[in-house]
């Protein structure tokens, strides 16, 4: 039978030891969920007013890409499933969010007039802007001779925004 003397000592060490290991193991966890939060691109740390108010108007995206500019930050991230586009100024206000679309999901009246006025052309591309609560469509049409970009503000009708004939730059 051991004397408490003798157990008193490795009862103090074990405790020393298991105190010692759960700090290491807490300043771990710190440093793990810190870098975590941190958003980062290639040239260094995202301004983090950004990063805040993209945590709150984008709760549970995934995958984000931040690209920083001089005078904005764009945030390309998956939520719910679709590929966002998220602008940034650099006070952290949200300017736009974009997203690309298939012609289905276009209001009826602008794909019935996409039809009625360009169904000689095919789709290369189509994107949803919405920005000040305002939705924007923005469609690039092509044939064998010309491309052509228009433009929809709201839901009514479409205005030509570029026009190029094949061999030009747009």
């Amino acid at each position: 039978m051991k004397s408490k003397i003798h157990e008193h000592p490795k009862k103090s060490i074990m405790r020393v030891s298991k105190q010692f290991i759960l700090s290491i193991a807490t300043m771990l966890m710190m440093g793990v969920s810190i870098s975590a939060f941190a958003a980062k691109n290639e040239d260094g740390t995202v301004n983090q007013l950004i990063v805040k108010s993209f945590k709150k108007d984008f709760n549970g995206a995934s995958n984000i890409i931040w690209e920083q500019r001089d005078t904005y930050t764009k945030a390309t991230f998956s939520l719910h499933g679709q590929v966002l586009f998220a602008y940034y100024n650099n006070n952290g206000d949200l300017q736009a969010v974009v997203r690309n679309i298939t012609s289905d999901q276009l209001p009826i009246s602008l794909l019935s007039s996409l039809r009625k006025e360009y169904g000689n052309c095919w789709i290369s591309d189509l994107f949803e802007i919405v920005s000040d609560d305002q939705t924007s469509y923005y469609v690039t049409l092509e044939d064998s001779d010309k491309k052509v970009v228009l433009k929809s503000q709201g839901t009514e009708f479409w205005s030509e925004f570029k026009k190029e004939k094949k061999g030009a730059g747009l």
